[in-house]
């Protein structure tokens, strides 16, 4: 008798013990089913992180070539040096840097925000130091280039493991969708905080330009007198001039400190987010083997490279073309500012219309958008309410341009997860090797347009330039971006990721998730039946 209540409490334990498995797993991790979902709250604080890199980004790419050669008064040859090999160093520290992170190991912080917090200061220095004119005759040139280049390499610290970040805030797909929304309205508000900055504070001062002796009409008794006065009124503006720009740097050096504090008080780094539980971390470079062999991955970049290139000539030229080709020397600023406003505010429509429509659509008709309005502002006369609109119409392609890459890389990445399941660790060489094409093809553009200005006869501090000047300005603005808008639009035909494989990529993630997840309950049953 004894011996069959004893059987009969054994077969009893035995039936028992998944439920009270069940009963102990939920006990200890009872939010278990939403672990994947992120509050609005962390969701804000992850997308403020992105603002520092667009704020110093946009101030950089639209006001640095003018600075340049109008206030540091450098030749147009050394300042397309300066921009090319900067952008190129850019371009070469996003692998490295990714590199670095795949090799650093986890701690109780992560393994990406160690480098977030440890770059910041350091970046906001060299920000600082890029818009001072030193006091010295000889070797402005090599200190714009160092400063630029040890900031470049900063911020790729901060903003490679930031990017990398998004694979590691939440499991769910959804989740990540609506967090890069949030960044990219974020991001593009930083730009729109960037060009107010160092727009409106660089806007108060008149930069002295130097007139065409050819125009002026000066009686020789009286031209002696004259250019003692000039040079003395030229010298005063030139000075506030350079201290508006370090106004504008600190203030943007303020700003770049709070968003890395909420970023990194407000977000929490998931390692079990991204990797499957199965996968093992391959070496860097047998990852980043993998990861050039990935054809959607080099359909995307492809695309985006030449749409990326199209923005960033246009951002590098516009502030050039609105002061000497339009005529709108007080005015540049204000049309800069509403680019980013306008783009600003189109980001929700675009977020809603690549969920009702499609990336793929969006892509078509976002970025397609601007070439019209890029056509017309240079084949019409020189009018500001044209201006405006353009610069409106412009910001709608802006927006999507922003949006769209960040998206659609997560779609990417998990169809590398599902196409290899067994090699995880990834993400960085993912994000940092796209940022490397577009930042080395925009160092390359931007050198180019620089030395096309200087073989065009570009005349620093000049009040006006040669014909030569304002037909390249137009063609950089204008033919240029439309053309690689195009050859873009064409590459994306060959991207294979719609919506359709999106889903069947969604669930097919999922399955493998909850078959790992089975199979660590059941792994945890029959060791806790061994103890029993």
């Amino acid at each position: 008798m004894a011996k069959g209540e004893g059987a009969e409490s054994v077969a009893s334990a035995g039936l028992l013990q998944p439920s009270i498995l069940r009963q102990e797993e939920l006990r200890r991790n009872p939010k278990r089913e939403s672990k994947g979902k992120l509050s609005i709250c962390n969701k804000v604080c992850y997308a403020i992180g992105g603002a520092p890199y667009q704020i110093t980004g946009c101030a950089l790419g639209f006001f640095l070539q003018i600075y340049l050669l109008d206030v540091a008064q450098l030749d147009p040859f050394y300042a397309s040096i300066i921009l090319f090999v900067g952008r190129a160093w850019d371009a070469i520290t996003d692998p490295l840097v990714g590199f670095f992170i795949s090799k650093t190991s986890w701690s109780r912080f992560g393994r990406l925000m160690p480098w977030i917090m440890f770059s910041t200061p350091f970046a906001v220095i060299s920000y600082f130091l890029i818009w001072f004119v030193p006091d010295i005759s000889k070797g402005q040139m090599m200190w714009y280039l160092f400063f630029y280049c040890i900031f470049q390499t900063l911020v790729t610290c901060f903003h490679v493991p930031y990017s990398a970040l998004t694979m590691f805030i939440s499991r769910e797909q959804s989740e990540r969708d609506s967090a890069t929304a949030y960044r990219m309205t974020v991001e593009v508000l930083g730009t729109v905080l960037g060009t107010a900055i160092q727009g409106q504070i660089v806007g108060k001062v008149n930069t002295p330009c130097i007139a065409d002796p050819l125009l002026l009409n000066i009686e020789n008794s009286s031209s002696v007198a004259m250019e003692e006065v000039n040079i003395t009124h030229d010298t005063g503006s030139l000075t506030d001039t350079r201290n508006a720009y370090m106004i504008a740097a600190g203030v943007i050096g303020g700003i770049y400190i709070l968003c890395a504090v909420v970023l990194c008080s407000g977000v929490r780094e998931r390692r079990e987010s991204s990797e499957l539980q199965s996968a093992e971390q391959a070496s860097f470079f047998e990852g980043l083997k993998l990861v050039m062999k990935h054809g959607p991955y080099i359909k995307l970049i492809a695309g985006f490279l030449f749409t990326s290139l199209a923005f960033m000539l246009l951002e590098g030229n516009f502030a050039l073309f609105c002061t000497y080709t339009l005529g709108f020397r007080n005015e540049f600023q204000n049309i800069l500012l509403a680019i980013m406003l306008s783009a600003t505010l189109t980001i929700p429509f675009w977020q809603w219309f690549l969920t009702r429509f499609g990336k793929k659509t969006a892509v078509y008709i976002g970025i397609s958008s601007a070439a019209p309005f890029l056509i017309l502002v240079v084949i019409m006369e020189s009018n500001l309410i044209v201006t405006y609109v353009v610069a409106v119409a412009a910001g709608m392609s802006v927006a999507a341009a922003f949006l769209l890459p960040w998206s659609m890389l997560p779609d990417v990445i998990d169809d590398f997860n599902l196409q290899h399941p067994d090699s995880g660790g990834h993400e960085a060489i993912f994000f940092s090797f796209y940022v490397f094409f577009t930042k080395f093809a925009s160092g390359v553009s931007l050198g180019i347009s620089t030395l096309s200005l200087d073989f065009a006869g570009y005349k620093t501090r000049g009040c006006s330039q040669p014909e030569e000047v304002n037909f390249t300005l137009k063609m950089l603005v204008s033919a240029a971006p439309v053309v690689l808008i195009v050859l873009g639009l064409l590459l994306f035909k060959l991207y294979p990721i719609d919506e359709e494989k999106r889903r069947e990529n969604k669930k097919a993630l999922q399955e493998l998730r909850d078959e790992e997840s089975n199979s660590s309950s059941e792994s945890d049953s029959t060791e806790l039946a061994s103890i029993v």
